[in-house]
């Protein structure tokens, strides 16, 4: 990435971060059903007609994305609108997408009309003039429809100007909690932790019981651990234009790495690749006992460890003060529209009905979580009760902790570059290679140098 111009970076601050994936990716160029809140106009910057003669027109869609949800999405998308048609393809995830997705920029050739794209990459992008702003379409209205850590997710705001830019609408969010195997928890006469010293008393007490059986895995993963800071009350990241402060040692930072530098000391954490065949079976033999992650993981939970199907069930995430409540979020994806796209009228069309319209319910019944107000707040969505889950509402706990995601956060500009050095410095710590303390020394100075070869001004703290 060459130096940006000062007017192309606006300052990120967001609510939403990381998927449970580590990237390996530096990028290098430069270049009745739910519907609306909040009144009968069709928020797209178009009138209503100009709007439905957009659709009624058609045309041809291409749209870049992993998430199975859609595949029904974009079927009955096309059955209302007979006149458009959509690709959908896949093109990975994670590193394989975004490569992709930068190499048909950087050629000018074969970029998509509409891609997915997780939360903490869409600065990268956005960045480099890669994706167009959404308020020409009126999505900037849209603001009050979304919960605030999503929708701080994909916009910013010139820090000179004061205006405002939308990058994306928000598919989903991930809102943290304790995903706990409460039969493992009773066997082994556990309560379920409510604070984080709890939380590694807990892990004591259940790898005691059962020498085989772990609280968690982790094998250091750069989103669990951006989560866990945010969550922490810390602020790593501080970005105002082009200039940047890392600061990995900060309050927040350090609390989180001594208390599971414990956790990683005494044996306590199950060393299991997640998403893996075997992380899905230890989650469903009551081997991994807990896992505390996002809001989107009820339905994979359900498909992959499905022999516990009863067994799981939600709470609140610990908290580092007793009697706290604040919580941060993990994962979750927007869709945006590349600048490149030739049909960005008829791409924000589809944006709409996905991320706020019908699509939304759709979604939904296949198991995704909600970014949209309406649905979390909707009565008959917090009464849901999944047999995987013993029948509990699981859903109040975590439209709860959506409610609750602690303010401020920012990625760095470039964090998809940070999240893929990870592993070579954080990443140590866990293969007995230093403690996290010194991982987050190393990590500091790795994205401090990048980002000042990039052409941003990065600073440590005290600098």
């Amino acid at each position: 990435m060459s130096a940006p111009a000062p007017s192309a970076i606006r300052r990120w601050t967001v609510a939403a971060l990381t998927s449970a994936c580590v990237l390996a990716l530096a990028l290098t160029a430069c270049g009745a059903p739910r519907t609306v809140a909040g009144g009968s106009a069709d928020r797209t910057g178009l009138s209503h007609g100009a709007h439905d003669a957009v659709l009624q027109k058609g045309g041809d869609l291409l749209v870049w994305a992993w998430e199975p949800t859609l595949d029904k999405v974009v079927e009955d998308f096309e059955a209302k609108y007979p006149n458009v048609n959509i690709e959908m393809a896949n093109v990975g995830t994670g590193n394989d997408h975004y490569v992709a997705l930068q190499n048909a920029i950087s050629a000018g050739s074969g970029v998509p009309d509409v891609t997915q794209m997780e939360y903490y990459a869409l600065p990268q992008f956005s960045i480099a003039g890669s994706l167009a702003d959404l308020t020409e379409f009126g999505a900037s209205d849209l603001g009050r429809s979304f919960s605030a850590g999503p929708w701080g997710a994909v916009t910013a705001t010139g820090s000179a100007t004061g205006d405002q830019a939308v990058y994306g609408l928000p598919m989903d969010s991930g809102p943290m909690a304790l995903f706990y195997n409460a039969k493992v928890f009773q066997e082994a006469g556990v309560a379920v932790p409510t604070t984080w010293e709890e939380f590694v008393g807990a892990a004591e007490a259940i790898h005691a019981h059962d020498p085989d059986t772990y609280i968690t895995s982790d094998s250091g993963d750069a989103g669990f651990t951006t989560s866990m800071i945010w969550q922490a009350g810390g602020h790593p990241f501080k970005v105002d234009g082009t200039n940047v402060t890392v600061d990995l040692a900060d309050e927040g930072s350090t609390r989180f790495a001594r208390m599971w530098q414990q956790l990683i000391d005494r044996g306590l954490l199950a060393d299991v690749p997640a998403w893996s065949d075997v992380w899905f079976q230890a989650l469903g033999n009551g081997e991994i006992a807990a896992l505390v992650t996002g809001a989107w993981m009820p339905a994979n939970l359900a498909t992959g460890a499905g022999a516990a199907s009863g067994d799981w069930r939600v709470a609140r995430m610990p908290q580092w003060t007793k009697g706290a409540y604040q919580t941060a979020e993990n994962g979750g994806s927007a869709l945006a529209i590349p600048q490149g796209s030739q049909n960005k009228e008829l791409a924000y069309a589809f944006l709409k009905y996905a991320n706020i319209g019908d699509g939304v319910t759709t979604r939904l019944e296949a198991g995704a979580f909600p970014a949209t107000m309406r649905d979390l707040t909707d009565p008959a969505f917090l009464a849901e009760e999944p047999d995987f889950f013993g029948g509990q509402q699981i859903n109040r706990v975590l439209a709860d902790s959506a409610a609750h995601v602690a303010p401020g956060w920012q990625y760095l500009p470039y964090q998809v570059h940070a999240n893929s050095v990870f592993p070579d410095t954080v990443g140590q710590a866990y293969t007995g290679s230093g403690t996290l303390a010194d991982g987050h020394e190393a990590w500091q100075e790795s994205v401090v140098r990048y980002g000042n070869e990039q052409g941003f001004s990065v600073t440590g703290p005290d600098e």
